[in-house]
Parts: C-alpha cells; structure tokens; sequence
C-alpha cells in the first residue's frame, strides 16, 4: 500500500518509482511518480503566503517572534550599505527549525507511538523540544558528526537519542528503518510540505520587520528555509542561497536541472551537508532563488568571529554561513542594496563561560 500523507509517501512503495519534478508555476510543487508498471501520478503541493499564514497564526503561541538587528556593512569593515540581519538563533531550541517541528505537530495527525526524526542536530533539537511541549513521544537520530551542543540539548528535552552513522543520511536511513517498524510518524527536517510552511513563517515576520529589503542571505542545507522564504517572497525580494563549498547541494542541483548528489564535508556539516537538497523544495528554488554563493570553511570561522567581535553574538557555523558570503566578498551588493541575512542558528559549544 502507498498512501500520501501531507506531501511524503509512506507505506510500500515500489522499488521502481522514481521522482521527478517539473519547473514549478507559482506555488505549486508538481511531482511525477512514475512506477514500473508504466503507471504515472502527478500531485500538487501548494506552498505559498496564504498557506504560510495559516501556519503561522497555529505555530505562534509556540514559538519566539524573533528580532532584527539594522546594521551598516561599515560595521563590521566594509562599504557602507543597510544591513538587517534576522536573530533566528534566538528561536526556541536555538535556531529556525523550531517554527517547522511545531508546523508538522500542529497541522499533522499524531500516532500513539509518537514522531521520530533525523537530524544533523538542529532539527532533532527542535522536534524535541516541540514534542516536549506537546506532550509526544520523540525519537531522534543524529550522526556521529552533530556536535555536542546540539546532542545535549536533545538529551535535555526528553527525547530518546540514537547516534549512528557518520553523516546525515545515515541517521535518516535509521530514523526509516524505525518508521516502518514502530509506526512512528517521521518529521522530515527539510522534505516536507509542513517543514516549509513552518520555515516560511520567519519570511513572513522578516517582510514586516525589515519591509523595504532588496535582498536576502540565507544559508542553504536541505533547502527547507530557504524554500519557505523564497516561497513567501515569490521573487519580490532577490534571495540568494549560501553553501559551504564541501557541500554545494543547491548548486549543484540548480545546474542539473534536478537533485543530485553532492560532497557532504564541511565545518558545518552537522547543519548544511545532505547529499542532496528536497524534492519539495526544489521547483520552488527554480523559480525564486536568485542565484548560489559558495564560503569557504575559513570565511565560516572568521563571520564566527566578526559576529561576536562587532555585536557580540553567537552563531554556529551554519548558522552565520549566509552572513560570510557577505564578508568574504562571496556576494558583493551593489550601492545602496538594502541587504537582509538570516542568522540561523546558535548551538554550538565555542563559547566557554569558565574562562574570564
């Protein structure tokens, strides 16, 4: 039996069916199903404002209204431009996954045996802490590269914790395994319909917050925030995607035309290293994502340090990737551009508060 459950397929499927997603139209992901028999389905999911709305008035009493910071780029040492950077690392939990993990338990049909979730950290954190709010069963599975930030606040949540495997798709092989054996309702950090709905939320508070922007950074690993950001902009604001150059998922996707495989190393590959960017999101980044930017590990580290020296805050390497391509001249605005960068994340242990 195969069954459609909010936009992922559960159940037995054939081993012959095979994805593809056309360019999308407007808001509508279209994906063809195609099974060895010749059999073909197409179906839609709709992922625009109106649907990131309704979400946004369910998920809000559960999470932070996060703030923005209004900046100058001569801040930090560069050419004088407006510059907002969106504190999402003050989310709940300590990053953005936060509004997607309470999307998918709030708009889904929860089973006895509760939601179980793979994670490079940040995600397991959230449905965690989301599962723990609401009262659910929750079981995570990270790989061995999360990092010790990430695994505690889990731990701290009450959620039962699985470390397996060396990178991401490892722990989701798992984390399918025990879907199928418990029952088990899976929270797809990226690759569900509930997942960008929930991370378009923070595109819905940014456009009132910080209306006048030309431009959005925003880093890229799955592609769940990013796609429910360009989803909500529909190419009113330019959005540009940051990834590590050890793990060019969304770069190397957009030049093949559809999801690929691509490397998965990089300091920040406990956030941003799939090995391929979401079905779901992918036709939605064709027609809004303006372009891809590649850092290097080193222009990570050194936007770790520019963010706390010039305002004295934390972020993870994911989590200040977008604000690098800025500082490393990755991305160059051009005069008077109005830019936005979305700082998505804090778990990290870098800060030692033993040490005065």
């Amino acid at each position: 039996m195969l069954a459609l459950v909010a936009g992922n397929f559960v159940g037995d499927a054939p081993a012959s069916v095979q994805p593809a997603i056309p360019i999308q139209e407007g808001p509508i992901c279209r994906i063809l199903l195609r099974f060895g028999s010749g059999r073909r389905i197409t179906i839609s999911i709709i992922v625009d404002r109106e649907a990131i709305k309704t979400t946004y008035n369910i998920i809000l009493p559960y999470i932070r209204q996060t703030p923005v910071l209004a900046i100058d780029g001569s801040d930090f040492g560069l050419a004088s431009f407006p510059l907002t950077l969106k504190l999402e690392q003050l989310q709940h939990a300590g990053s953005f996954k936060t509004r997607g993990a309470f999307a998918n338990l709030l708009l889904r049909d929860i089973p006895e045996a509760g939601v179980v979730a793979a994670s490079g950290g940040n995600h397991g954190a959230a449905v965690a802490y989301a599962a723990q709010r609401l009262g659910v069963k929750a079981k995570i599975f990270v790989p061995t590269v999360s990092s010790p930030a990430k695994i505690k606040r889990i731990r701290d949540y009450g959620a039962e914790l699985v470390v397996t495997g060396e990178r991401y798709a490892d722990a989701l092989e798992a984390s399918e395994h025990w879907t199928r054996e418990s029952g088990a309702l899976p929270i797809h950090a990226y690759d569900q319909r509930e997942t960008l709905l929930g991370q378009g939320t923070l595109a819905l508070e940014l456009s009132a917050q910080a209306p006048q922007l030309d431009s959005l950074l925003v880093a890229v690993g799955g592609g769940g925030l990013i796609g429910g950001i360009a989803a909500w902009y529909a190419g009113s604001v330019k959005v540009i995607g940051v990834e590590p150059e050890g793990a060019p998922t969304l770069a190397r996707a957009l030049e093949a035309g559809r999801p690929v495989d691509a490397p998965a190393g990089s300091i920040a590959a406990d956030s941003l290293a799939p090995r391929q960017v979401g079905a779901l999101m992918f036709p939605i980044a064709q027609a809004h994502v303006s372009g891809v930017v590649l850092v290097t590990d080193d222009a990570i580290r050194r936007a770790q340090r520019a963010l706390w020296d010039t305002v004295r805050l934390v972020g993870e390497p994911g989590g200040v990737a977008a604000l690098s391509a800025i500082l490393s001249g990755a991305y160059v605005p051009a005069r008077g551009e109005r830019v936005g960068v979305v700082i998505s994340g804090a778990n990290t242990a870098a800060v030692d508060f033993s040490v005065h």
